[in-house]
């Protein structure tokens, strides 16, 4: 089992002992989905803050863990969140993401979720996330 697979696997079974949280905004999906997904939203964010690449790696579908050019995405994402915290704003735009997980609307439709954060994961319009590896994982 790969190192980011595992990683993905642990943080994902970890999430099945989290409390449901009632959600604050209007959501779709069952209360159980809504947690989980603020959850994962959670751990995505979080890793951002610190610069940890492996952490980020784990909310990552498995396509987006893959090696590139001999690069694994821990790697990958270190080099990408050194450099992403040190630009102005970004690390103010992280703790203002990681503030209003806990009230944003989340939107589930089958296997595709999104949640309605200030700053859109990975630089897309919005925060996806879909349904893969037994998980809810942050998709591009």
């Amino acid at each position: 089992m790969a190192l980011t697979r595992g990683i993905a696997m642990l943080s994902c079974a970890a999430l099945l002992a989290l409390p449901a949280s009632a959600p604050a905004a209007p959501s779709t999906g069952n209360a159980g989905q809504i947690a989980w997904i603020r959850q994962s939203a959670g751990t995505f964010v979080a890793a951002e803050l610190a610069g940890n690449g492996a952490g980020a790696c784990g909310r990552l579908t498995a396509a987006q863990r893959a090696t590139e050019h001999g690069r694994t995405c821990a790697e990958r994402w270190d080099a990408k969140l050194t450099k992403l915290l040190r630009e102005p704003g970004e690390r103010a735009g992280l703790r203002k993401d990681a503030h209003a997980i806990g009230t944003a609307a989340v939107l589930v439709h089958g296997n595709i979720a999104s949640i309605d954060l200030p700053t859109p994961f990975l630089g897309g319009d919005e925060s996806r996330l879909v349904w893969t590896e037994s998980c809810w994982m942050v998709t591009g």
